[in-house]
Order: C-alpha cells, then sequence, then structure tokens
C-alpha cells in the first residue's frame, strides 16, 4: 500500500511539517510505503505551461513522478498553511500540475470537456491538514470555509476520492507546547483510523 504526504510550508520547523511527521509515522506503523514530498524542498515549479486540456504529460521528472505517485496512492495526506482562504500558491500550482487530465481526472468516451468528468484517482481517503493563525470563530463568521470546498469538492470530490477529513489547527501564533502536542495526537490518530480502514 502507498501513502502520499505532501507538505507545502517554506518553514521546515513548521507545526505543518511536525504534524506531516506524525502522519508518515502512523502511516509506516500500518504498514504503508510512504511517498513524502515538501514541495519548497523539492523546488517543485508550480507554473502549468499549457492549458487544462493540454496538460496529459510533462518534460519535468519531477511533476511526471508525483503524478504517477498520486495515481498509485491508496492514501493521500496534504499538509499546509491557510494563507487567504487559499493553499500557498507552490500548492495550488502542485494541484495544476499534477491533478492533471488522464491522471486525477477523465471523459468518457463520446463525453466533451464541456461535460462532466470522471474521477480516477483510487485512494481510498483523502486527509488535510491546515494550520492557521485566526481564531475559528471569526474565520467561520468572516469568511466561512473555502478550504473545504476547495478541497472536498473541487479537488478530491471531482477526482474519485470521496472520504475526505479536514482539519484546522490554530490559531498557531502563541499557541503552547501543550497545545501543539495535542493537535499532533489527533493528526497521528485521524491518520491511523484512516490507514485502518
Amino acid at each position: 500500500m502507498l501513502a502520499s504526504i505532501i507538505v507545502a510550508n517554506p518553514s521546515p520547523t513548521s507545526l505543518s511539517h511536525a504534524m506531516a511527521q506524525a502522519a508518515q509515522d502512523a502511516m509506516t506503523g500500518h504498514g504503508y510505503r510512504v511517498a513524502f514530498h515538501d514541495l519548497y524542498a523539492e523546488g517543485f515549479n508550480p507554473v502549468q505551461p499549457t492549458g487544462e486540456s493540454g496538460n496529459v504529460a510533462s518534460t519535468d521528472p519531477l511533476v511526471e513522478q508525483h503524478c504517477a505517485q498520486l495515481a498509485q496512492a491508496d492514501l493521500i495526506a496534504i499538509f499546509h498553511p491557510n494563507w487567504w482562504g487559499q493553499p500557498p500558491a507552490i500548492l495550488k500550482g502542485w494541484i495544476d500540475r499534477v491533478f492533471r487530465l488522464d491522471t486525477a481526472y477523465g471523459y468518457p468516451p463520446g463525453v466533451s470537456y464541456e461535460g462532466v468528468p470522471v474521477g480516477l484517482l483510487k485512494a481510498r481517503h483523502a486527509l488535510v491538514f491546515n494550520t492557521s493563525n485566526t481564531r475559528a470563530d471569526r474565520e467561520a463568521a468572516a469568511f466561512g470555509d473555502p478550504l473545504e470546498a476547495i478541497w472536498t469538492r473541487c479537488v478530491f470530490g471531482l477526482c474519485g476520492v470521496d472520504s475526505v477529513i479536514r482539519r484546522m489547527y490554530g490559531p498557531v501564533s502563541g499557541s503552547s507546547a501543550q497545545l501543539r502536542a495535542q493537535w499532533l495526537d489527533e493528526v497521528a490518530a485521524l491518520v491511523a483510523d484512516a490507514a485502518r480502514r
């Protein structure tokens, strides 16, 4: 079984990275091989050079590696901060380049690009863990939850992953070591539960 972990946080000492490590430990403890990718450390190029319909192959070997692992993954976990109600640009570019036609979604025979695509991913579960410096009550009242729609409906839902677990942790700024430890325990427990199912 293959699990894919994607981290998109420029700070290697971030809570995102600590959560990703906790997830990796849980996955390997349940027998998964883990493809661990830190997009910033890898220097992932987020610029998609073609239009959406032309994005079926890349000359970038890193993009091809990510596409192959996404298609093979049984479990996917993504870690990123909430920036302006969106993923960081490097992660948005990763979605643009890797969740591509004939890898993550496709069209049935006879259905044009105006039709409804079908999801091609085989992953049973996707988990998305966000960090934020906005209190949850203010986030909900002022902004709603755009990341929920992006990940649950627009990305994973469209690409065939029906089980999406998403959590937001914060405010990170000023959080205590004890609270961070509780968050890490919760991430590990959620990942372990998904790995068992």
